[in-house]
C-alpha cells in the first residue's frame, strides 16, 4: 500500500494564479488556509484546477480524473481543525476493519446490492463507488464484451440498464473529512506523471550495427542487457502498424486483454478513456495464428535467429506476443518465463525500463522461496513512489546498480535470463516481444525444466512435467551432442574461475559448509 508518509515528506512548490486562490481554499478547508505545512499542501494537490501544475516534486496528468470522492490521505487528519474522520461515522461497527478488508467484503456483493449499500451512508458511498469493485463486476458478468463509457461503473450501467442515463454522474459526490491512505492511492497513481527524476537515467548500452559475434561476446554471453538501434528498419509493421490499419486488419478477431478477451476496436475505445492505476494491458500470445497477416509483418532480427524452442515445432510454450497498451500501463517486475532470455522491440510509443541482475531482488519485490510467486507493490507508479529512491540512493557508488533507459519506437531491447524488470510505458504504445533459447542458456533453461516445482514454475504450455525430457530429447535429434559440448564447455569455466578464486574464498569447502586448509 502506498505509504503517504513519504509522499508527504517532499517539499511541493506551487505556483497559483490569483484567480484560483480562492477556489483553492474553498476546497482545501480552513485548516489548510491557515496551515503552511507540507501535509496541507498535499491537501492542495488533489484539489486544484486540472490545468495547475507543480513545478517541484510531483505533477499531475492533465487527463487526470477531476474527483476522487473528495478522499484525502491520512497524514491530512492530523492536521486538520477537526478531528472528525467520515469515513469511520458511516461505517458503524464495520470501522474497526481497515481498508482493504471493507473492499474485500463488498467485492462478494452483486452491483444491486452495492448500489444499495452506497445510499446508506456517505462513507459506504465512497468504498462502493472504487472503482475496481466495478471494474470486476464489468469484467465477470461481460467478459470481454463490453464499451468503455468513462468509468467502470457507467460501463456496468450503461451495458445492464441502457434506458440509464449516466451522463450527469460522471464525478460523483464529494465527501468531506474523509480520509484514507488506501482509497487515496489509487486515484493517486493513476493521476501522478513520471517525474523527471524517474526518467532521466539512461546507463544502459546502446548499439547499431555491430555483428552476431560481437553481441554474443560483449553482451549474451556475459548476459548483460543492451539497447540496439537500426533492427527494425525493413519491418512492414513500422509503416503500417497505425490503429485504423490494425483495427481494420484484426476485423472481429478477440485479442488477450488481461483475464479477458477483446475486439481491438474495443480496447483502443477503453484505452483513450481509462485513468486508472493499473490499465487492462493487451499482452496476446497467439496473435499471429489469430491474425496470420501480422505474424509476416515482422521478424526477429538478425541476433535472436537461434530459438532452440523451435524444435518442439506447436508444442513449445508461449514465446512471442504483440502488446498494446495506454501511457501509465505495463509490467511490474517480474523474471521472463522458463529462464529464456527475450527481445521486445517497441513499433510505436516509447517504454521506460529497470533491470536488476539475477542476484539482486528490486526494493519492495518479495519473490517466495520456490521463484513461484512474487509479492510486489499494487501498482508500477506505487514502486516509483516508494521505492525508486531507495533503488538508486548513492547511484554513482553502487556497482550492481539497476540498468535504466527509454526505448523508443524503433529499438529493441535484449533482457538477458534471469534479469528482474519493470516496464511502463510513457505514451500509447505498440510492441513485440519474443522470449527465446540460444546455446549461450540452453543449460539454464534444461536445469530450470526439471526443478521440483515444475508444475507450478513453466509457464505457457500444459505439458509442464514433461516439458524437459521432450525438450532434451529433440535438442539430442537434431543437434547430436550440443549438450555434451555445452557441459563440458560449462565444466572447464568453472575450473577457470576456481583457479582465479582469491586464495580465501580458494580454500572454502562448499559441500561441508566450511572452511578447510589445504597446504
Amino acid at each position: 500500500m502506498l505509504h503517504c508518509r513519504n509522499l508527504l515528506s517532499k517539499t511541493l512548490k506551487a505556483k497559483r494564479k490569483k484567480k484560483n486562490k480562492k477556489r483553492i481554499k474553498e476546497k482545501a478547508g480552513p485548516s489548510a488556509a491557515k496551515n503552511g505545512s507540507k501535509h496541507s499542501r498535499i491537501q492542495q494537490t488533489v484539489y486544484p484546477l486540472e490545468e495547475e501544475r507543480m513545478d517541484e516534486g510531483f505533477n499531475l496528468k492533465t487527463s487526470a480524473a477531476s474527483s476522487n470522492h473528495g478522499v484525502q490521505p491520512l497524514g491530512n487528519l492530523y492536521l486538520s481543525s477537526s478531528p472528525h474522520n467520515s469515513r469511520d461515522s458511516g461505517l458503524g461497527n464495520l470501522r474497526i476493519l481497515n481498508d482493504e478488508l471493507v473492499l474485500e467484503i463488498l467485492g462478494l456483493l452483486d452491483a444491486a446490492r452495492l448500489g444499495v449499500l452506497a445510499t446508506v451512508s456517505r462513507s459506504l458511498y465512497v468504498f462502493c463507488s472504487h472503482e475496481p469493485l466495478w471494474r470486476n463486476l464489468v469484467l465477470e458478468t461481460l467478459g470481454g464484451g463490453f464499451l468503455f463509457t468513462g468509468s467502470w461503473r457507467a460501463t456496468y450501467i450503461v451495458a445492464h440498464y441502457p434506458d440509464f442515463d449516466v451522463s450527469g454522474a460522471a464525478g460523483g459526490l464529494i465527501v468531506r473529512d474523509f480520509y484514507s491512505d488506501y482509497l487515496f492511492q489509487s486515484w493517486l497513481c493513476a493521476s501522478l506523471e513520471m517525474t523527471p527524476e524517474w526518467l532521466q537515467r539512461d546507463n544502459i548500452p546502446r548499439r547499431r550495427g555491430i555483428s552476431v559475434e560481437e553481441f554474443i561476446l560483449d553482451f549474451e554471453e556475459p548476459n548483460k542487457p543492451v539497447l540496439l538501434e537500426g533492427c527494425m528498419e525493413n519491418w512492414a509493421a513500422m509503416a503500417k502498424w497505425e490503429r485504423g490499419y490494425l483495427v481494420e486488419t484484426c476485423g472481429d478477431v478477440k485479442l488477450s486483454v488481461g483475464p479477458v478477451e477483446m475486439k481491438l476496436e474495443d480496447y483502443f475505445r477503453y484505452s483513450d478513456q481509462v485513468r486508472e492505476e493499473r490499465p487492462l494491458y493487451l499482452f496476446d500470445p497467439k496473435f499471429a495464428e489469430k491474425v496470420p497477416i501480422l505474424g509476416s509483418e515482422y521478424e526477429p532480427p538478425v541476433y535472436f535467429r537461434e530459438d532452440l524452442f523451435s524444435v518442439l515445432g506447436d508444442e513449445r510454450p508461449d514465446y512471442r506476443w504483440i502488446i498494446i497498451g495506454p501511457a501509465g500501463s505495463g509490467s511490474s517486475f517480474h523474471i521472463d518465463p522458463n529462464s529464456t532470455s527475450a527481445w521486445n522491440a517497441i513499433i510505436k510509443g516509447s517504454k521506460k525500463w529497470v533491470l536488476f541482475p539475477p542476484d539482486v531482488v528490486p526494493p519492495g519485490v518479495h519473490p517466495s522461496p520456490d521463484g513461484a510467486e512474487v509479492a510486489s507493490p499494487v501498482s508500477i507508479v506505487e514502486w516509483f513512489i516508494n521505492f525508486y529512491d531507495e533503488a538508486t540512493k548513492d547511484w554513482k557508488k553502487k556497482k550492481k546498480k539497476p540498468i535504466e533507459c527509454i526505448c523508443k519506437a524503433g529499438e529493441v531491447i535484449f533482457v538477458p535470463n534471469g534479469w528482474w524488470h519493470l516496464v511502463i510505458n510513457l505514451q500509447d504504445s505498440i510492441a513485440i516481444t519474443q522470449n527465446y533459447v540460444s546455446r549461450r542458456n540452453l543449460l539454464n533453461v534444461l536445469d530450470f525444466l526439471k526443478k521440483p516445482n515444475v508444475n507450478v514454475l513453466v509457464s505457457g504450455t500444459r505439458d509442464r512435467a514433461s516439458l524437459h525430457e521432450k525438450f532434451k530429447t529433440a535438442i539430442e535429434a537434431s543437434f547430436p551432442g550440443t549438450i555434451d559440448h555445452l557441459l563440458g564447455k560449462a565444466r572447464e569455466k568453472a575450473a577457470q574461475q576456481e583457479e582465479n578464486l582469491p586464495f580465501w574464498e580458494s580454500v572454502a569447502d562448499s559441500k561441508a559448509g566450511a572452511f578447510k586448509f589445504s597446504f
